[in-house]
C-alpha cells in the first residue's frame, strides 16, 4: 500500500520518511497527554504497513519517541512527509484520525493539529474532513 519506502531491505527500517511519520503519528497521540497503548498499537500496525520489519518495530517507534520528544514543532516531521504522493498522505491522515478516535473522542488539540496538518501536507481540507468522517463512522 506504501510505494515511498522503496528503498534496498536493509535500510528500509531506518528510512527517514518511516521515523518521520512515526514522529507525526506519536505526536500526535501524546498531544492530549494520555499516550495510551491502543494509539501505539494503531502505530505500530501503521509503520509496519508502510514497509517497516515487524521484528524492528519496536526499535523504530522507541528511535521515534525519543525524536518526537526533543522535537519542538511539527516541521521537522511534515518536511519529509509532505513530498510523498497523495494517496499515501491520505492513508496518513486516515491513521492520525484513527489515533484522535482511539479513545471515542476528538479534543480541541487534536482537531486543531489535523487543521494545520492538511496545510502543511497540502491536503484539501474537504479531504481531510471525508477521512475524518469516514473514521468517526467505523468508531461508532
Amino acid at each position: 500500500m506504501f510505494n515511498i519506502f522503496k528503498k534496498e531491505e536493509t535500510e528500509k527500517e531506518n528510512h527517514p520518511s518511516i521515523i518521520a511519520v512515526a514522529c507525526l503519528l506519536i505526536h500526535l497521540a501524546r498531544i492530549d497527554e494520555n499516550y495510551t497503548d491502543k494509539e501505539k498499537k494503531i502505530i505500530k500496525d501503521a509503520i509496519i504497513e508502510m514497509g517497516a520489519e515487524a521484528e524492528k518495530i519496536d526499535k523504530i517507534i522507541k528511535d521515534a519517541e525519543e525524536k518526537e520528544k526533543d522535537s519542538n514543532q511539527i516541521l521537522d516531521f511534515t518536511r519529509e512527509v509532505k513530498n510523498i504522493n497523495e494517496q499515501d498522505k491520505k492513508i496518513i491522515i486516515e491513521t492520525l484520525w484513527d489515533i484522535i478516535y482511539s479513545d471515542k473522542d476528538a479534543d480541541m488539540y487534536e482537531t486543531n493539529l489535523m487543521r494545520r496538518l492538511s496545510g502543511l501536507l497540502y491536503l484539501d481540507p474537504k479531504v481531510v474532513g471525508d477521512i475524518k468522517k469516514k473514521v468517526s463512522e467505523k468508531k461508532t
